[in-house]
C-alpha cells in the first residue's frame, strides 16, 4: 500500500511541475483548444487540409503534422491561414492536428 501511495504522489507532483511555461494553453489532466499559427495576404480560403499527429502515454508519437501534409490532403495550393488543434487526455492519448486553409 505504501508503494501505490508513493506512486500516486509521484504522479500528481509531476502533474503540477509539467509544463510550466508553455505558449498555449495547457491543462494537466484535460486540454482541447485550436490555436492560431499564421495568415498570409492571400485572400479567400474555399479549401481545408488537416494533417493529424498521436501520441500515446507521452512516450510515443507518430503522424505527419506538416503543412505540407495537410495542403495535400485539402489539395490546396495557395495557403491562407494555418491553425492547430490540440486534444490530450492525462498525456495517456494526444491527437496533434495541423489545419489549413486556402485555394
Amino acid at each position: 500500500m505504501k508503494r501505490l501511495t508513493t506512486l500516486v504522489a509521484l504522479f500528481v507532483a509531476g502533474c503540477f511541475v509539467t509544463g510550466c511555461a508553455t505558449t498555449y494553453p495547457i491543462g494537466t489532466i484535460y486540454t482541447e483548444v485550436k490555436l492560431p499559427v499564421t495568415a498570409t495576404g492571400e485572400s479567400g480560403g474555399k479549401k481545408m487540409g488537416e494533417a493529424e499527429c498521436i501520441s500515446y502515454l507521452s512516450m510515443i508519437a507518430t503522424g505527419d503534422c506538416s503543412i505540407e501534409a495537410a495542403k495535400k490532403k485539402g489539395n490546396i495550393t495557395k495557403v491562407t491561414s494555418v491553425d492547430w488543434s490540440v486534444k490530450n487526455i492525462l498525456g495517456v492519448i494526444g491527437n496533434y492536428k495541423v489545419i489549413v486553409y486556402g485555394n
